[in-house]
């Protein structure tokens, strides 16, 4: 399989792998998990619909499904937990705090105008200095965010239907 700009990279599926069920124990072996996640990937990253999602992804139903039930097991919620706490004992997770400096009050006299002209605007092609030294499980970690951040929107506005194995 090709793999598609915004699919899991080797060393992302390599460090994912082993926290992912062969079986669901109900109905036999998994579809290829690794296809299916990063159809579920493009659909978070992208927003298309179910019906639209690339044919490599797999049959789109089967990849709804999956992160139906993933999103209503808990799974998504178990993987990120797992993935962090392994990238913490990798040393590679910032736990630092940023607060939103907005609720800070300044004084009356530090608001002046800017002295230093703006920034040049980035060519379309350039990437962010963020990516760049972003590692494998800052990655992963990042990806998976994202899916749970949908599985909680999801559930906070009460989609879902009874769940049925893929």
């Amino acid at each position: 399989m090709d793999m598609g700009r915004g699919d899991l990279t080797d060393v992302e599926w390599e460090r994912l792998r082993p926290f992912l069920q062969v079986s669901n124990g109900r109905c036999g072996r998994w579809r290829d998990h690794r296809q299916v996640i990063d159809g579920i990937l493009h659909r978070v990253r992208t927003g298309v619909q179910w019906r639209d999602l690339p044919e490599r992804f797999g049959p789109w139903k089967t990849v709804y499904e999956r992160h139906r039930l993933w999103s209503a097991d808990g799974t998504w919620e178990r993987l990120l937990q797992q993935v962090q706490a392994a990238a913490d004992a990798a040393g590679e997770i910032d736990w630092d705090i940023s607060v939103d400096s907005t609720i800070v009050r300044a004084h009356q006299h530090a608001a002046g105008a800017r002295t230093d002209p703006p920034p040049a605007p980035r060519s379309k092609g350039a990437s962010g200095v963020e990516h760049q030294t972003e590692t494998p499980w800052q990655s992963l970690v990042a990806r998976l965010v994202e899916v749970v951040r949908e599985v909680r929107a999801w559930a906070a506005r009460g989609v879902g239907s009874p769940v049925s194995c893929t």
